[in-house]
């Protein structure tokens, strides 16, 4: 089933909306029309009780019968007069041999000297009747009773009805054809930017969405667009130049590798020169190896970690991480040593994040002449946990501070070729601690070389 449009949803969401407050306004009106009904009526009946009370009362009973029949319509009025035994005297033609009918409640009502009302059915009709004690000298001398169809006020409460019936539902189309009119109109650069948007493609993230300068939301919106089309824009730029530089990477080595074979099958060869020729094929295997692994490590730290992370002890961690490296060290005359450390945590991988230091330490002695040193040291740095690397190589220009982490990045490509590098240590290093929410930074050392400090957030627990 196919989903409603917005501007749909919305129309029947202002229209539903309005027909419960039309029906609860038609309702309201209907029970105040209905009370401000019931309310004449009863005003009309205590007046026409009063002015029967005080003819009665002012007339003798010949006399005040004529008056009445005079003053009021004796086809149509019901009035009748009792005695306070409840003896019928008097009543108008209109009543034709029926009485008013006289509730118990109105009984005990006319005795305490107040006016009582009663609704009852009579001739097939409701009837409104107010009865109404007639006193002199303290004592109950008679009662006047006068009622009146209640038919007219349900005819005009039916005719109400009637109106709302015919005036609810045209109220409520109109508002939802006026509603969809708006909704389409509200929504338009919605649509615009939809349109726009679906012409955006991988080929063609230089493209814009038109910003109105209404400041608006949807001002608001296409801004935002706009800076993720930026961001996408410049991903798949990093992405593209990502894919050049493995692929030349690759081919590298395997060019040197097919050179090798093809030389070796070019002619019948001693066992010797075999040997030399597969030892040659089995370092350019080596390098492949070893670059995919990076690639799938560089791959999977850009990632995140792959558990929720524990807390990692991280003195103990660079103690590790320094034997490791002296031990790599040695072959070069590089001395690899502990600075200061101090008993710190952090919330993480212990696993890359031992992988990290350890890309850190392999670059700082790779680029340390003979007779250097490397130094790691640990200290905390307020809120955060600084892991620092430092050497005495030749360190490192300003302008290359940011491009040092860029994958296959080499400012010295003869020497990196040397020593077996790929250009994605610094990389690597530098995507495990941004997933473990942390810095990674290179600055000038005291002692002439690179300083590298990964900052990380610690865990106080």
């Amino acid at each position: 089933m196919r989903a409603l449009s917005v501007h749909t949803r919305l129309t029947l969401w202002y229209a539903g909306a309005l027909l419960a407050i039309l029906v609860v306004v038609s309702a309201l009106s209907y029970s105040l029309l209905a009370w401000s009904l019931a309310q004449d009526v009863d005003r009309s009946l205590l007046a026409v009780a009063g002015v029967v009370r005080d003819a009665s009362r002012d007339s003798p009973t010949d006399v005040a019968e004529q008056w009445l029949r005079e003053l009021f319509d004796p086809e149509h009025q019901l009035i009748q007069l009792l005695d306070p035994d409840g003896t019928l005297r008097l009543r108008s033609r209109a009543l034709r041999g029926d009485r008013l009918p006289l509730s118990p409640a109105a009984q005990r009502m006319i005795l305490e000297g107040r006016p009582a009302f009663d609704t009852a059915a009579m001739r097939g009709q409701r009837v409104r009747v107010v009865t109404l004690p007639v006193r002199r000298g303290g004592r109950l001398v008679e009662v006047v009773q006068v009622g009146a169809s209640l038919r007219p006020t349900e005819r005009a409460l039916e005719r109400w009805i009637e109106i709302l019936a015919i005036l609810v539902p045209l109220a409520v189309g109109l508002a939802a054809a006026g509603g969809r009119l708006m909704a389409r109109a509200a929504l338009k650069p919605v649509d615009d930017m939809s349109q726009a948007a679906r012409r955006i493609d991988a080929e063609a993230l230089g493209r814009r969405i038109t910003v109105r300068g209404t400041g608006d939301e949807l001002d608001r919106l296409a801004e935002t667009l706009n800076g993720m089309l930026a961001r996408l824009q410049s991903t798949f730029a990093e992405m593209r130049r990502f894919s050049a530089d493995a692929a030349h990477e690759l081919r590298t080595p395997l060019t040197a590798l097919k050179g090798t074979l093809e030389v070796a099958l070019r002619a019948d060869r001693s066992g010797p020169e075999y040997r030399a020729a597969l030892a040659s094929a089995l370092e350019e295997v080596e390098r492949l190896v070893r670059l995919s692994e990076d690639l799938l490590l560089l791959s999977r730290s850009s990632a995140g970690p792959e558990s929720p992370g524990a807390r990692v002890d991280l003195e103990s961690l660079v103690l590790d991480a320094a034997a490791v490296g002296a031990r790599l060290a040695k072959d070069r005359g590089v001395v690899v040593r502990v600075g200061a450390t101090a008993p710190v945590a952090v919330q993480g991988d212990a696993g890359a994040l031992r992988r990290a230091m350890l890309n850190l330490l392999e670059n700082g002695v790779k680029y340390t002449p003979a007779g250097g040193r490397v130094e790691i040291s640990v200290a905390e740095d307020g809120p955060s946990v600084a892991v620092a690397v430092e050497d005495t190589g030749p360190g490192i220009d300003a302008a290359d501070a940011e491009r040092i982490f860029e994958p296959f990045v080499r400012l010295d490509a003869a020497r990196a070729r040397e020593t077996g590098g790929s250009g994605l240590g610094l990389a690597i290093a530098r995507s495990i601690v941004v997933a473990h929410r942390g810095t990674l930074t290179v600055q000038p050392a005291p002692a002439g070389g690179a300083r590298f400090v990964l900052r990380l957030p610690a865990d106080r627990r």
